[in-house]
């Protein structure tokens, strides 16, 4: 008897046995039907020992229930007596809800876990043919299908068999059931089964002989007529059968469904013919396959209906597969393929994808198949379609390193045995880890984790996931460092022409320059070398990611040999994750920035910067020179100081350019694609205007000290003044100068020319950093006009003498260097040209109009592409820059939002105005933006200036990267540069033609 307020016994004893539910539990064991079982102590052992032993406790008693009266004690009878039944039973019962519902369906298929053979504990396909045999409908397969399943659970959660063999026998039994749906739909259809010779090949999981409880049976059906068949009709009834198979096992009946069975893998995909000849599979393959498909074939297998045809057609695909390496753009498929994967992930599932996500199942998967599809062509022992056995190959034969091979392979065998479980609870497909705590207990404790089920199922899976991810990237990269380092005698290490091939198959142009820069890097036993092998398998990665992989890590040996022997450099790249990427993005993105980083290797420090990447403003920059400046011995020592400022922050301009085109982990790819390129137009242009203020400063100091016979100030015009500047852009300018009371006009303008003739040398000096050519062509009376006027010279000049080009010119003009007063009074001057009141007259209008007609079909160079050309090309830069100034100088006077020299602004005020619809305007600003986009990613790939696309292929994949076109998609860049061009063609042709 049990006292009032207190526990029973049981209640205590269940609670140690692991029931969350005692007093449920109690109640279940107190049903008459349990009444030989509930004091045996045995039985609760044994149900606490089961992944959830409510769940088994329920299961059992629905068992129980369910048998006839002359049957129950034999069941009870065998559970108390024999321990392996026991144990398989309640371990099914207590893990899977499904298998517990088809025996209370079905209470005689406990039978089938009872016997306990040799043969039963590792079936193959004959045994599970054999428990098919009697099956003659889709519902009796379907019954017959889950006894078979029963067995297989009850040795997989005893660990009667691994998790690698479970999934061998999952393939094996779905083997079995293709030949059973086989036979059926034949026996249904006796007169196309005597046209046609059908075969089935499995892929994916079933054909790498690695399947699931739950998942897509995929194949590929391959037919031939018998003998005296017309081929047309065998194929039409191959078809037939295949449909009627595909139904059979896929429809949902009473019983339930077996799995979908799943053709997509076939050529041409959904779109194509189900059921193809043989001689029609390889016409497609040799033509139209894509790498995907390739890989795909590495797992498939025939099983089912006529295998001698099913042998040839895998005779006959086997050595396409194994050439898919060689193929023109096999790493940009591979790499696209893999990045497609992630990117479709729902982002609220991302972190409890077990199957598709970083560290998943995928990863080890992928990195596996990419070494067979390299290492395979000259290694037959890698063409094995089983994941783990593939992965054993590899160690083997050195690709992969065995302490590697041992930890993916631990980890996968622990991701698969949680994807195992996850679906066996309600043989459902998914491949997410659940949410909900009683589903982690049951499933921690499934995987034998007893403790705290939860918090060690956590644990153990966030380590072996960021084990998959490390090795999934160390894995492609890291042998080709251990075939050219000086390791451990008797390590097994990739041999060069491997470790050629596999550089070859990551994209470098050059394998064998490749293995020189690893050696160089790599060799040796100094700290240097060993953390460089640490860092190389990573930045191989990446730079296999970019468009040329050889410059980047030729790239990487420069700056190491630079900076390797300085303490801070390595820790920085080890130490700082973003660093090194963004090292390797910047490395083998284009020319510009690895020869701006290699002139001063020490600003690799930036890229590790949190706040490195942001630009300076110009207060800050001007500070910074002219105090460099002024700590300099002479002009020539001045001027060197402030470009080599220059030169730090155009790296760094560019740098931040690359990473936010790029994108990289810690700094996603940039969205707005009119602040990034407004980003490099202000920092390029205060930067110039920084050093020009040095320049002005050093030259002064030189032959005047501190102050100059006259004031002088800089204006910028063109790109300069309108913030705009590329990195490749000359500075427009114009000086203006303003003799200072008491100075002789003679002797000011010619210090004034002077000072400009300095500048000029200062800054061109032939040295290390990228020179800045001054332009002051827009002068008045252009070059045969003085290089430099007094303020009340410009004025006589633009009351009598100034055109209507130079009016339109004088809306990009803005204060730079110098004198700020009189640059002030200088923009004073000119608004009223650039401005005028009541806006342009109809002749002004005409005359702009007729001089951009005239550029374009004088200055157009001989031979470009004007749909392609970024510049002067239809819809390019030019054309909307003047129909934005058009706009300028006809409302300007009226609307103070057009009175600013930024094209991009003064549009946006155009459209506030109601000047340009929405959509016009949007479409000019696209253009604009894209056409600007063109050409500083044509300096970044190249180094030197470029207004249209580079014919080189490389360096037009480059630019497509920099871009954020993915690799291979060069055509598809060059489409919608000419799509966007042609419409914002359509508008200037509308509002500054007036067409």
């Amino acid at each position: 008897m049990t006292v009032p307020g207190r526990r029973s016994s049981t209640f205590s004893r269940l609670l140690r046995h692991g029931f969350t539910d005692p007093s449920g539990a109690e109640r279940l064991l107190d049903v008459p039907e349990l009444s030989a079982l509930r004091d045996d102590p045995v039985l609760l052992d044994a149900l606490g020992a089961t992944a959830d032993p409510d769940l088994a406790l329920r299961g059992l008693v629905r068992l129980v229930e369910a048998q006839p009266e002359t049957e129950r004690q034999t069941l009870t009878t065998t559970l108390l007596s024999a321990k392996p039944f026991r144990d398989r039973l309640l371990g099914v019962l207590g893990a899977s809800e499904a298998l517990a519902d088809h025996l209370a369906r079905h209470p005689r298929d406990w039978e089938s876990l009872v016997t306990y053979e040799a043969a039963d504990l590792h079936p193959g396909v004959a045994e599970f043919e054999q428990g098919l045999a009697e099956a003659t409908d889709a519902v009796s397969l379907r019954v017959a299908y889950r006894r078979c399943l029963l067995a297989i659970a009850a040795r997989d959660v005893c660990g009667t068999t691994d998790v690698a063999q479970a999934a061998a026998e999952l393939a094996d039994l779905a083997t079995a059931t293709l030949r059973a749906a086989l036979a059926i739909a034949r026996s249904a259809e006796p007169a196309d089964a005597a046209m046609c010779r059908l075969a089935v090949i499995a892929m994916g999981k079933c054909g790498g002989h690695e399947l699931n409880y739950v998942s897509d049976v995929d194949v590929i059906f391959v037919g031939e007529p018998t003998e005296g068949a017309d081929e047309g009709k065998a194929i039409q009834a191959a078809t037939r059968l295949a449909s009627h198979l595909m139904r059979i096992c896929s429809e949902t009946t009473v019983e339930g469904t077996i799995w979908p069975v799943d053709a997509n893998l076939r050529p041409e995909g959904r779109n194509g013919p189900l059921v193809r000849t043989l001689s029609s599979h390889l016409a497609y393959y040799q033509r139209w396959a894509k790498t995907w498909e390739f890989q795909a074939l590495l797992k498939a297998r025939a099983v089912a209906g006529d295998l001698e045809l099913g042998a040839q057609y895998i005779d006959a695909v086997s050595p396409l597969v194994w050439q898919a390496a060689e193929r023109e753009n096999f790493v940009p498929d591979v790499q696209k393929m893999r990045r497609r994967v992630v990117d479709n992930i729902p982002a609220a599932q991302v972190e409890r994808e077990l199957k598709l996500g970083p560290g998943g199942l995928r990863d080890v998967e992928f990195a596996v198949q990419l070494l067979q599809l390299v290492h395979g062509r000259s290694d037959a022992t890698l063409h094995s379609g089983t994941t783990l056995d593939a992965l054993a190959a590899l160690a083997a034969g050195g690709y992969v390193g065995r302490a590697d091979a041992s930890q993916l392979d631990e980890a996968y065998r622990f991701l698969r045995a949680m994807e195992h479980r996850i679906q066996l609870y309600r043989l459902r497909r998914t491949h997410l880890v659940p949410e909900d705590e009683a589903d982690l207990r049951r499933l921690g404790r499934s995987l034998g984790l007893r403790t705290d089920p939860v918090a060690d199922l956590n644990r153990e899976w966030k380590r072996h996931a960021a084990v998959v991810r490390r090795l999934h990237e160390k894995l492609f990269y890291r042998p080709l460092l251990d075939a050219v380092a000086q390791l451990a005698p008797g390590e097994i290490r990739l041999s060069p022409k491997a470790a050629g091939q596999r550089l070859e198959a990551l994209g470098y142009a050059d394998p064998a320059a490749a293995l020189r820069h690893l050696e160089a890097l790599a060799s040796g036993v100094t700290r240097k070398a060993a953390i460089q092998r640490t860092l190389l398998p990573v930045l191989l990665g990446w730079f296999a990611d970019s468009a040329d992989p050889d410059a980047g890590l030729l790239g990487f040996r420069k700056v190491s040999d630079a900076l390797g022997k300085t303490p801070w450099y390595l820790r920085l790249l080890r130490d700082e994750g973003a660093a090194a990427e963004n090292l390797a993005r910047v490395l083998s993105a284009g020319r510009l920035a690895p020869d701006l980083l290699l002139r001063a290797p020490e600003a690799v420090a930036i890229l590790g910067d949190p706040g490195g990447l942001k630009p300076r403003g110009r207060d800050h920059l001007e500070q910074e020179v002219l105090a460099a400046v002024g700590r300099a011995d002479d002009a020539e020592h001045a001027v060197a100081a402030a470009r080599g400022v220059r030169r730090r922050e155009l790296f760094r301009t560019a740098a931040a350019d690359l990473i936010g085109s790029y994108g990289t982990e810690d700094n996603p790819r940039e969205q707005d694609l009119g602040a990034l390129v407004d980003r490099v137009g202000e920092a390029v242009t205060d930067l110039n205007a920084a050093t020009i203020a040095g320049a002005l400063r050093a030259a002064v100091r030189a032959e005047w000290g501190e102050e100059l016979p006259t004031r002088f100030a800089v204006i910028g015009m063109g790109r300069f003044g309108g913030h705009e500047l590329g990195y490749g852009s000359d500075a427009d300018v114009l000086f203006v100068h303003e003799p200072r009371e008491g100075v002789d006009e003679q002797e000011a303008a010619k210090a004034a020319n002077r000072v400009v003739a300095e500048m000029r040398r200062l800054l061109q000096l032939p040295t290390a950093d990228p020179p800045l050519l001054i332009d002051a062509d827009l002068r008045p009376e252009g070059k045969s006009g003085p290089l430099v006027r007094t303020l009340k010279s410009y004025e006589a000049y633009y009351r009598r003498w100034s055109l209507v080009w130079e009016s339109q010119a004088l809306l990009r003009a803005a204060p730079m260097a110098g004198d700020q007063e009189l640059a002030d009074r200088f923009i004073e001057l000119v608004d009223p040209l650039r401005y005028p009141a009541e806006g342009l007259g109809e002749d002004a209008v005409r005359e702009i109009r007729r001089l951009k007609a005239r550029m374009e079909s004088e200055r157009l160079p001989r031979g470009a592409d004007p749909t392609l050309h970024a510049k002067l090309g239809r819809g390019g830069l030019s054309d909307v820059e003047w129909t934005v100034q058009l706009l300028q100088m006809r409302h300007g006077w009226a609307e103070p939002g057009l009175r600013t020299t930024r094209t991009r602004e003064a549009l946006a005020a155009a459209h506030a105005a109601g000047l340009i619809p929405t959509e016009e305007a949007q479409t000019l600003d696209e253009a604009w933006v894209l056409a600007t986009r063109v050409r500083n990613a044509v300096m970044l790939v190249r180094g030197r200036p470029g207004d249209t696309f580079p014919s080189d292929p490389r360096e037009l994949a480059a630019v497509a990267r920099c871009l954020g076109y993915e690799p291979g998609h060069v055509g598809e860049m060059v489409d919608d540069y000419r799509r966007i061009t042609r419409r914002a063609r359509a508008v200037v042709e509308e509002l500054f033609y007036g067409a």
